[in-house]
């Protein structure tokens, strides 16, 4: 087990850059997988939840160049190329791998089975597995299907008019991913907005696939899906770290290069924003169908703010730390409509919570969200990571603004989406060590 020991005191300056995207990383490799021709793929996200989307692809018979640890060739073998696997499927740690490629195995014309980590087989699939047993697929798991491993068995897909009950871009790209391989025309209906990462990338590979405001519609294409070159952009989800712990630490200014604002995926920035942050996106452009800008971000005096409802999604992934950034804020922050974090690698609400009050934060959880009033000086204390990287993260951003050391036990599994996290902090200034 590795730890990290912060401590607080020195301003975060200078530029910096993110991994890629983690989402846009996954479905790289997925869709590739089963266009024709090359799919290049560059700044890939080299943490652990991407891996085992490699590792899954090549045992479903598909050729992964890596020429180097962001940048991978996958020579697609077309949507019926995929072969039979000779064993088990292991997703390790990666819920996205898991239910993306239960969609994509629901249409096969052979058996399969999917696992990963006891974590991973905690987490909850019967989002997934109900609406592609209303395409006909053929899947069995624990509890009816509500937990891994699941098995999938042969089957004849039939398209489907699905109206998703909760916004998650996993079931809606499970889903679509199944409609390629159905018969008819598939729509799916969101109830608000999620990550489109999955229209945008299959789009660029000449899919039949139209998006009319929340909803979604695709079907089997009559011509290939095309290989493409792919530059992946930095992932928001990482830069968010960034961007709170120099809002919050006195006399901080860093600029974050070549970052993923796929408007899908800023609601962190709009909640800073909106908490009084000092955020600016420079050098605005798109690459590969993904909108990109440089971010630089500024100390500011936040003050608090309520956060929820539908744009809730956008930031689901960012919201521990956008608890850290509450405890430094003026007043009581509220977020609510977020259950979801509940039923991540732990449930978010508590863990954030525990971890937090160890450190003197004024935080309550609820049934879906937080309570936190502030500004608190936090105090250095030793915390748990929980095997959780977003926590981890979220806690060495609350170790930098605490007074005196703090400790985050478990730090390395910051790998599974932010390898190089501590020494990138290193690079802009942040007091740290590392001990393995």
């Amino acid at each position: 087990m590795s730890a990290i020991t912060t401590t607080s005191g020195s301003p975060l300056t200078g530029q910096c850059s993110v991994p890629g995207d983690k989402s846009i990383s996954h479905r790289a490799v997925i869709f590739g997988s089963i266009a024709e021709g090359k799919t290049t793929v560059r700044n890939f996200l080299d943490g652990h939840d991407c891996r085992a989307t490699v590792g899954v692809m090549r045992a479903l018979g598909v050729e992964i160049e890596v020429l180097n640890p962001t940048e991978l060739i996958v020579q697609g073998r077309g949507i019926d190329g995929l072969q039979e696997p000779a064993d088990v499927l292991n997703c390790a740690n990666s819920g996205t791998t898991m239910r993306l490629l239960t969609g994509l195995l629901a249409g096969q014309q052979f058996a399969s089975f999917l696992t990963g980590t006891a974590q991973l087989r905690r987490r909850p699939m019967a989002r997934i597995v109900n609406p592609l047993k209303g395409m006909g697929a053929d899947i069995m798991g624990r509890q009816n299907g509500n937990y891994a491993p699941l098995g999938i068995r042969p089957a004849r897909l039939r398209s489907v008019e699905y109206e998703m009950p909760m916004a998650s871009a996993q079931v809606k790209s499970s889903v679509l991913l199944a409609g390629l391989y159905a018969k008819g025309l598939t729509i799916v209906r969101e109830p608000g907005p999620t990550r489109d990462h999955t229209e945008r990338l299959l789009r660029a590979m000449a899919a039949p696939v139209d998006v009319i405001g929340n909803t979604v519609l695709i079907e089997r294409p009559t011509s290939p899906l095309q290989g493409i070159d792919l530059t992946v952009p930095g992932d928001l989800s990482s830069a968010a770290f960034l961007l709170v712990a120099a809002a919050v630490i006195p006399d901080s200014r860093i600029t974050i290069a070549g970052v993923g604002v796929n408007p899908t995926r800023t609601g962190i920035v709009d909640a800073l924003l909106e908490m009084g942050a000092q955020i600016r996106f420079l050098h605005e452009r798109e690459e590969a169908g993904e909108p990109v800008a440089d971010i630089e971000v500024r100390y500011s005096n936040l003050r608090a703010a309520t956060f929820g409802g539908p744009g809730i999604v956008t930031m689901i992934d960012e919201l521990m730390v956008l608890a850290v950034a509450a405890t430094q804020a003026r007043g009581r922050t509220v977020i609510k409509d977020a259950a979801e974090l509940r039923v991540k690698e732990t449930d978010r609400i508590a863990s954030t919570v525990g971890e937090l009050r160890k450190m003197g934060a004024k935080i309550e959880p609820t049934s879906d969200g937080f309570i936190v009033d502030g500004p608190t000086e936090l105090k250095g204390a030793p915390v748990e990571s929980q095997e959780d990287h977003r926590l981890a993260m979220a806690m060495t951003v609350a170790g930098l603004v605490a007074k005196g050391d703090t400790t985050v036990y478990g730090s390395e599994v910051m790998a599974d989406s932010f390898p190089g996290f501590e020494m990138t902090l290193q690079a802009l200034g942040a007091t740290l060590r590392v001990e393995s």
